[in-house]
């Protein structure tokens, strides 16, 4: 024997005991009121006939009617039979990311974490439908092949982590090739890849990839898992350390969601993009994307069919419950005056259903205020209104819709983006479209005060994607179609605006080059002057040398001639003697002679030549590597 929903028993064993308490203590207190108004001597009189065995006997019935009723909802089963069971499914692979960057956690509790359960909801959906598994990072690898076998994929998908892949990054084109290739013995079923990423692809070879899966037949569906404003990515040391992950150069990595990548494959590979939040995407990913596809026939396999026996309790439950209602509380006739009671009973029993049915109107007094407000033209207390409905009403995407509507008209463009980002996912195709529309308005409009060209660019960039993605949901919209155009001429003129302003500052840097050749130029033609000078002062200091030492020669020979007569002992040097320089006398500057003068100037003019610098040659290298 099982239970199907076995949940239901625990609520049974928490609200039963609260049920019997909260009887037991209702009907002590309505004794001791009755005590405190009615003398003892007029509450035997009026209480005559009156079981009190009877009463708590009925309380007994309604608590065991409760007990069963809650044993009927967890649906007991008892006995099985085997049968076999043809399927008529999808071939779907799931691929998902776990590089290093799938481990912040902007999305709780972590992106890989939260991308697995999004898988086992994926499963539980498709349950007709063979799934496979691939795990990537730098590379990619078929896990699981397509089965049938629920849980072999559950736990292939549990035991994906970071780090599984030895090789880091991101290669989105090799997870997207590897499926193509798997799909290729799966016969002529549709073939669908979901690909589980945060979108940072570090090999950009994706798109081409895309082209080659679409040409193949493979429809993709991009889950996105992060958010744009992106996340630091904690990372255990060797020691056991919590730090953030960092980059060849010692920077702190920052992981952002890479939405426009992820939008461009899924639209060339034939399906959409999804964003990993609000409520039950899996369920919005198969009911738009998977479900209107048409099933193949594939293989049979034997299942259990467990007998169903939760008619008994719910029958024993029904009886006790009718038996509480007709067992009387007086073992004879009412009178008149008890006959009022009862009714008075019943009417309170009858006053307190109708409020009871009354309470869910309530709920919806907050949505009408808001629409009230929002027609009177106050679109801030509207927005007030309809954020309060939303933390009771989390699932319903038209008071995201109209949410989003009171904020742009409040010129509030954050909330506005957000809240019509969130209506996106409804499964409702005009309620889609109409806030595809509405979100390239609100991001045209984040766009244009912009400063910064290239923010607003990539704003208007995102609108105008929102914009086609309405219009082919609805190619007959003319409101979409005159923005799309309109956005379009308005990103054409601020392109040319950009590229004329890149052409004036390159034209203020040539000038300012010219200017500085100029300088140049002046420098070097004033140092040719001065060199010139200096040269010219040489010249005229070997000559002034030159004569100094024609004098000083005349000087000494004639002191020679003096000597040779008082000594009257002539000396004649031989032919081809050189005769000794006199030395210098003390106090007075070495003269240089031509020949060295000569000599000198030929050194600083070999010692003056230009020097001809040749830079290192650059080695070739790759970037740098991004192991996340």
């Amino acid at each position: 024997m099982r239970f199907a929903l076995p949940q239901c028993l625990w609520l049974a064993f928490v609200l039963v005991p609260l049920l019997a308490i909260f009887l037991f203590w209702s009907w002590r207190t309505k004794q001791k009121l009755i005590a405190q108004f009615v003398t003892s001597r007029l509450l035997a009189n009026l209480t005559v006939g009156v079981s009190k065995t009877r009463q708590q006997m009925r309380l007994v019935l309604l608590g065991c009617t409760v007990a069963f009723a809650m044993l009927a909802m967890a649906r007991p089963q008892w006995g099985f039979d085997w049968e076999e069971a043809k399927q008529q499914g999808l071939d779907i692979l799931v691929a998902i990311d776990t590089s290093k960057s799938m481990l912040a956690s902007d999305v709780a509790p972590t992106r890989l974490a939260r991308a697995k359960l999004a898988a086992f909801d994926l499963m539980k959906i498709a349950k007709s439908d063979r799934l496979g598994v691939i795990a990537f990072a730098g590379s990619a690898f078929l896990q699981t092949p397509l089965t049938l076998d629920e849980e072999a994929f559950r736990q292939s998908v549990e035991t994906l982590e970071a780090g599984i892949i030895p090789q880091g990054g991101t290669a989105l084109g090799e997870a997207i090739d590897t499926a193509t290739k798997a799909f290729e013995t799966s016969g002529e079923n549709h073939k669908i890849l979901v690909l589980f990423t945060d979108g940072e692809d570090h090999d950009s070879g994706a798109m081409e990839s895309a082209e080659k899966a679409a040409k193949a037949g493979v429809k993709i569906f991009t889950i996105g898992v992060g958010s744009a404003e992106g996340e630091l990515i904690r990372m255990p040391d060797a020691q056991g350390n919590v730090g953030f992950l960092k980059d060849d150069q010692g920077n702190v990595v920052k992981s952002h969601l890479n939405e426009s990548l992820l939008q461009q494959i899924a639209t060339v590979a034939n399906g959409f993009y999804l964003p990993l939040r609000g409520a039950n995407p899996m369920e919005t990913l198969y009911q738009r994307g998977l479900a209107p596809l048409p099933k193949t026939d594939s293989t049979t396999k034997t299942v259990k069919t467990y007998h169903e026996r939760y008619h008994w309790p719910l029958f024993l439950a029904i009886v006790l419950l009718i038996a509480e209602m007709f067992l009387p509380q007086r073992k004879r006739a009412r009178t008149n005056e008890s006959s009022a009671m009862e009714t008075n009973h019943n009417l309170k029993k009858s006053v307190a259903l109708v409020a009871l049915l009354l309470l869910p109107v309530s709920l919806f007094a907050s949505p009408a205020t808001a629409i009230k407000k929002y027609q009177e033209g106050k679109y801030d207390d509207a927005l007030g209104e309809y954020q309060k409905s939303l933390k009771t009403e989390t699932n319903d995407h038209r008071l995201y819709f109209n949410a989003g509507d009171a904020a742009y008209r409040a010129k509030q463009f954050d909330d506005a983006k957000k809240y019509f980002d969130t209506a996106t996912i409804s499964p409702d195709v005009e309620l889609q479209q109409r806030a595809f529309y509405n979100l390239g308005n609100t991001l045209y409009h984040m766009g244009e005060p912009l400063p910064d060209m290239d923010k607003k660019k990539e704003a208007w960039e995102q609108a105008i994607r929102n914009y086609e993605t309405a219009l082919k949901l609805n190619a007959q919209d003319p409101d979409a179609k005159h923005n799309l155009q309109l956005v379009k001429q308005r990103l054409e003129q601020l392109k040319q605006q950009q590229q004329q302003q890149k052409k004036d500052d390159k034209s203020k840097d040539d000038k300012s080059k010219d200017d500085k050749k100029d300088d140049q130029q002046q420098s070097k033609d004033q140092n040719s002057k001065e060199d010139q000078k200096k040269s010219d002062q040489a010249k005229k200091d070997e000559q002034s040398k030159k004569d100094e030492e024609k004098k000083k020669g005349e000087q000494d020979q004639q002191k020679k001639d003096e000597e040779q007569q008082q000594a009257q002992q002539p000396q004649k040097k031989e032919d081809g003697e050189q005769q000794e320089e006199p030395p210098a006398e003390p106090g007075k500057v070495a003269q240089m002679t031509p020949e060295q003068a000569k000599q000198f100037l030929d050194s600083m003019k070999q010692e003056d030549r230009a020097l001809i610098f040749k830079p290192p040659q650059k080695e070739t290298r790759t970037g740098p590597i991004k192991d996340w």
